[in-house]
């Protein structure tokens, strides 16, 4: 079942046409990973304490309708994959049943020196019975 986060669209995500200026449906997509990471119970406060990260490795993006000014969206995310390097999500932004937005985004974990690890095991346990 996809994780769920609602958002308002400002009057600064939108352009002078009054649309979602498109960048910024990577800023929604990206509070609502962080959203589903805590409700899943990662610590990402812990995890930067111990010198690791989640860094964006790819994104892919569907830009399939506009939202504008006003707009009340959902963001779904979830999980396609996750092994030992790196974590898939499939997010859509949505107006109602509109499908606006459509992604898919590839994490990893990375050292406060910025070389990627392995993501720990508890994480991925929790990422798979989250599932």
């Amino acid at each position: 079942m996809p994780h769920r986060f609602s958002c308002r669209v400002y009057y600064e995500d939108t352009d002078l046409a009054g649309i979602v200026y498109y960048a910024n449906y990577l800023k929604f997509i990206e509070r609502a990973r962080s959203e589903w990471v805590r409700e899943i119970g990662v610590d990402q406060v812990s995890m930067k304490a111990e010198g690791l990260v989640f860094a964006v490795r790819r994104v892919e993006a569907d830009y399939l309708a506009p939202a504008r000014f006003d707009d009340l969206l959902e963001v779904e995310t979830a999980l396609r994959s996750v092994t030992a390097s790196r974590i898939v999500l499939n997010q859509t932004v949505k107006r109602g049943d509109a499908a606006l937005f459509s992604s898919v985004v590839t994490l990893v974990c990375v050292s406060d020196s910025g070389r990627p690890v392995r993501i720990p095991a508890d994480i991925r346990a929790k990422m798979d019975a989250h599932d």
